[in-house]
């Protein structure tokens, strides 16, 4: 059984190389990476969230978290000020021009893997996208090690 018959391995490795092509496309066009995009996806999904909670989500370290957010807030991308009933807690929020490069990013990405998934045919990219939400469902079952319980709308 080689490598491309073990589906752990071939989950890992195709979202590698898919992410690392993004990342390529969204820093060529837009001027920020794959692991931004992602923190802007969430604070797009619920503006008011935590920096734990974005770490969560996105299964990084809250200190790569902040750096990130910080890369962001120096674009303009994104404002962060203390909340007014927490002054230990940072609410952070995209800004217009946050928002845009968020709608532009995921434009970016139907555009750049549209091809590749026409290519599937819409019967089986359906199947497809039905098995990894399944998928996800068992991997990411409260109290495994973990695991998301996406509370941010995933």
């Amino acid at each position: 059984m080689g490598p491309t018959n073990n589906l752990g391995y071939l989950i890992q490795h195709l979202a590698s190389v898919m992410g690392r092509q993004t990342d390529l496309l969204l820093q060529k066009e837009l001027g920020i990476g794959l692991s931004q995009f992602k923190i802007l996806m969430v604070l797009e999904w619920n503006p008011r969230v935590q920096q734990k909670a974005i770490a969560d989500a996105l299964g990084q370290t809250e200190a790569s978290i902040s750096r990130q957010l910080k890369l962001l807030q120096e674009k303009g991308l994104l404002i962060s000020k203390f909340d007014p009933q927490n002054k230990r807690r940072h609410i952070t929020t995209p800004t217009p021009k946050g928002m845009r490069a968020t709608e532009a990013a995921s434009a970016i990405m139907r555009r750049s893997f549209g091809q590749e998934y026409s290519d599937i045919g819409d019967e089986q990219l359906a199947q497809l996208v039905t098995g990894l939400q399944t998928l996800h469902r068992i991997v990411c079952q409260s109290g495994k090690p973990g695991a998301c319980d996406h509370p941010l709308g995933f």
